[in-house]
């Protein structure tokens, strides 16, 4: 049978479209089958878990394979669903790999929507959204979440603030100039939906500062002594905003979900 983790948990988890319920089918693409049958190694009758956003997380038995697809046979919900953070990222595109990292690690860390923004000095000046969600999903997939994050289409930096909800702040990572301590920001707008805006490599330019400081749902915050570069200062501020008023500060008491904490009930009888 298939490997499973110390948690007595399916080691393999999938994200999958369909609607999960005990003895739900789950048909899977010639993708998913060739990484299931060739990769992991896995045969019919082995276990594995899904989750899909919505239904929580279930285990499925592998139920056969053949040219190009895989048939799961959903059993038995480990997880109910739960509402990730609400935290969004707004960054501008980095050159090759470092973009990827950037949908990986936010993915990680909790965010929500995943936002490209266009700035004077963004280069490159396309994104591939197919790519940059795969590497969403896999996150996902190894860190244990039950959503993945929305990605949403990449537009100019003015055209996304033109339409901003107003009651969700806009923690703006400032390189210079008037801001908070990020600490003492995110605590004191704790009671507010959040995001994130990271920007370019080489900077802002004047225009654009004046205009991101101006706006009213906007909060200029410091993240310390050093310039950091882009994808750096984005996990940094995500990092301090899930410890400080995200889920790493709602957990239990050691800081773990309650499904990896020693002596905690099954979940799945929840």
């Amino acid at each position: 049978m298939s490997e499973r983790t110390q948690s007595g948990r399916p080691k393999v988890r999938l994200h999958v479209d369909g609607p999960l319920a005990a003895g739900q089918a789950v048909g899977l693409d010639h993708e998913r089958a060739h990484y299931l049958r060739h990769v992991m190694r896995l045969e019919r009758g082995d276990s594995i878990a899904v989750f899909n956003g919505r239904d929580g997380e279930w285990s499925a038995v592998i139920d056969g394979f053949g040219k190009g697809w895989c048939s799961l046979a959903v059993a038995e919900r480990l997880r109910p669903q739960e509402r990730g953070a609400d935290l969004w990222l707004l960054f501008a595109p980095l050159k090759r790999g470092r973009i990827d990292t950037v949908a990986e690690k936010a993915s990680e860390l909790g965010v929500s929507r995943i936002w490209p923004v266009f700035t004077r000095r963004t280069d490159p000046h396309r994104v591939n959204m197919d790519r940059l969600r795969a590497n969403a999903v896999e996150a996902a997939e190894q860190c244990e979440r039950l959503t993945v994050p929305e990605l949403a289409e990449p537009v100019p930096l003015e055209r996304a603030l033109a339409g901003w909800p107003a009651e969700r702040r806009l923690f703006f990572c400032a390189e210079s100039g008037a801001a908070m301590p990020i600490a003492l920001a995110v605590q004191a707008h704790a009671g507010n939906p959040a995001a994130f805006l990271v920007g370019p490599e080489g900077g802002f330019d004047t225009q654009e500062l004046d205009a991101i400081r101006n706006l009213p749902f906007v909060v200029p915050v410091g993240l310390g002594p050093r310039i950091l570069r882009a994808d750096t200062a984005a996990f940094a501020a995500l990092a301090c905003w899930q410890s400080l008023v995200g889920d790493w500060a709602a957990g239990g008491a050691d800081g773990r979900p309650p499904f990896r904490s020693p002596g905690a009930p099954d979940p799945s009888t929840s």
